[in-house]
């Protein structure tokens, strides 16, 4: 999955000519915070919320005295990126460019968890468990030799660590039911259980999550 894939072109960008009351309504018809401005083709960058409110309404967006901020993406970019990059930037929207920057759309923060809440594996029967490692001891593969051994599999996995701690916890979605074989493997490997979830308490706990998303994104 590439950001071309999630790319929106219903919330068309601003121009310069633009003004701050028009900018401020399409932001709010949208539910965002950030939108691009756009010379024809050319993306010249990112307006927020805040920017507009700083100056005058009545007065095109073009007027405005502003360092204007440039985040982007390219279509060939991997989702992983795409995320990546508006967390860094608390975006709501990211602007997509192709291989000559050239503005072609953008994407929205609520496409993009709408996609990754329907990508994981809600539908695969199985457990949770969340195990925790020093930095230099992770092994994703010997991870996966352990869960193996006990006649398992790992169905998606979600790393998690700062850079102040020398700690990793792994989270692990599991094929499997019952996993208490499982926690005791790992447990002679001396990694630490932080957590472990029941099937049906895994499903109901992210149906709820699930619903409560789909609920706001519709407000």
């Amino acid at each position: 999955m590439t950001a071309k894939d999630l790319i929106s072109y219903e919330l068309s960008p601003l121009r310069t000519s633009d003004t701050g009351e028009e900018s401020i309504t399409m932001m709010g018809i949208f539910h965002v915070k950030h939108l691009p401005i756009v010379n024809d083709v050319q993306f010249l960058g990112l307006i927020s919320e805040d920017d507009i409110l700083n100056h005058e309404m009545e007065e095109p967006i073009g007027s405005y005295s502003l360092g204007l901020a440039r985040p982007f993406c390219y279509e060939t970019e991997h989702i992983f990126e795409v995320m990546s990059k508006m967390a860094n930037g608390n975006l709501t929207v990211i602007p997509v460019v192709d291989s000559e920057d050239n503005y072609i759309g953008l994407i929205k923060m609520e496409d993009l968890v709408l996609y990754y809440a329907k990508s994981f594996s809600f539908s695969e029967p199985g457990s949770i468990l969340v195990i925790s490692t020093s930095k230099p001891n992770y092994s994703l593969a010997e991870i996966s030799r352990i869960v193996e051994s006990e006649n398992a599999s790992i169905l998606s996995t979600f790393l998690t660590s700062t850079e102040d701690s020398n700690e990793v916890q792994v989270t692990l979605k599991i094929n499997k039911r019952d996993i208490n074989s499982i926690i005791s493997a790992f447990q002679r490997f001396d990694y630490v259980i932080t957590a472990s979830f029941s099937e049906y308490e895994y499903i109901d706990d992210m149906k709820d999550r699930y619903d409560a998303l789909m609920s706001y994104l519709n407000v």
